[in-house]
């Protein structure tokens, strides 16, 4: 791949002297038969219901996402109780079974932002400022998910903002991706140039520790509800609970990275918070090659869709 002067430009303000995608030996498979293999099986077999993520381990291959219009939800099923692994310090493992109390099902996008800013659920309401529920278009093809909101985010209700989210635009426009729906000389950015990003946590908690398990267990239905409506072609899961919240795993985000993942048929890449790079500036060069996999999974998924899909 060649990059023009601009965007070696964008390259150099995330830290790193020289970027070069990765090389064909570490992306060996031909991602576009993959991708046709398996929207061919994921046809034949359907999810469970929607939002409800099986605990299996991750895989190698993606099945793209439907590209089918925006249908209206299904019936919403009774509540299952479901296991949410969550790693709280290294090397503990807390698992909660429990049923969720919020009621999302059916919500469209005002309707689920209203009752996020009103949620309960659990004790972080009380000291937040105010909810973090999400930004960028709803049409977005791309979708990435943090972890929870730190002190700037709670106050101004947008995720990634200040060092951290500076970090993360030079990241995105590095491979041609916005938050916005204009591109940054002002031409308007197709959707599949467009990123849309929450949060697995809502709300701020103190101090700006971990999430706890059972805070991420009463957001979660809220990241479903959010990946429902969008319909994302491509989720990139940043961050130690992000991950484990999308990939039911308890793998050190080390070795999940550089694989393509799946969540309900939308394929998903693992890399690096963008708080973590900015303590680690010598893992930069591996969240590169996250970025440059998860565009050319996303590329060569659309290049595989019919005109017009």
């Amino acid at each position: 791949m060649t990059w023009t002067d601009r965007q070696r430009a964008m390259l150099a303000e995330m830290g790193l002297a020289m970027w070069a995608p990765p090389s064909s030996e570490a992306l060996a498979q031909p991602v576009v038969q993959a991708v046709i293999a398996a929207r061919t099986e994921a046809a034949r077999v359907q999810p469970e219901r929607p939002g409800t993520v099986a605990p299996t381990a991750p895989v190698a291959v993606v099945a793209a996402p439907s590209c089918a219009p925006a249908r209206p939800p299904a019936p919403a099923p009774a509540p299952k109780r479901v296991t949410s692994p969550v790693t709280q310090r290294p090397g503990e493992v807390a698992l909660i079974d429990s049923t969720s109390s919020v009621a999302v099902e059916g919500l469209d996008w005002q309707a689920l932002r209203e009752t996020v800013a009103g949620c309960t659920a659990c004790a972080l309401c009380t000291g937040r400022t105010q909810t973090v529920f999400g930004v960028g278009p709803a049409q977005a093809d791309w979708m990435v998910v943090g972890e929870a909101p730190g002190e700037q985010e709670d106050r101004q209700g947008e995720p990634f903002v200040g060092k951290s989210g500076q970090l993360l635009d030079n990241m995105l426009r590095a491979i041609q991706r916005t938050r916005h729906e204009t591109q940054p000389d002002g031409s308007p950015a197709p959707p599949s140039h467009q990123v849309y990003i929450a949060n697995t946590v809502k709300c701020r908690p103190p101090g700006n520790r971990n999430p706890a398990a059972e805070e991420l267990l009463r957001c979660e239905p809220y990241l479903i509800r959010q990946i429902e409506l969008l319909r994302p072609r491509i989720i990139l899961a940043m961050g130690r609970f992000a991950v484990q919240t999308l990939l039911r795993s308890t793998e050190p985000l080390g070795r999940l990275r550089g694989r393509v993942h799946t969540y309900q048929g939308v394929p998903l890449i693992v890399t690096y918070h963008p708080d973590y790079l900015l303590r680690n500036a010598q893992d930069k060069s591996k969240a590169w090659d996250d970025l440059c996999l998860a565009r050319r999974v996303a590329d060569e998924a659309a290049a595989a869709m019919p005109i017009g899909a």
